[in-house]
């Protein structure tokens, strides 16, 4: 008997890394920093690419007055690799943590 297959679709995967990214201390939003129309034309703050099972990731986050923001991207990759795994059995690739702002 062969396993059951799980299909994830790209907007499970994109709430799931923003779910991990906002669950690291420090972290003030998913997303752009600055005025709607600078965070429109920047587009998504999460962008995935799914090959197979593995998937590449890149998102943009602002993050709170007086962090270290190497200590925090570090964290928010390391949060997003471990949710990938773990909860949707997916291999992450390349994982980019931007820091967009900081900040309200």
């Amino acid at each position: 008997m062969s396993a059951p297959l799980l299909s994830v679709g790209p907007a499970v995967v994109r709430e799931t890394v923003r779910l991990a990214a906002l669950e690291v201390p420090g972290v003030l939003r998913v997303g752009r920093s600055g005025a709607a129309l600078r965070q429109w034309l920047a587009g998504s703050a999460v962008l995935i690419r799914l090959t197979g099972t593995t998937v590449n990731v890149r998102v943009a986050i602002v993050v709170r007055p007086g962090q270290s923001l190497r200590s925090v991207a570090g964290h928010v990759r390391t949060a997003i690799v471990v949710a990938l795994e773990r909860q949707l059995g997916l291999v992450p690739g390349e994982v980019t943590v931007s820091i967009d702002g900081v900040g309200a």
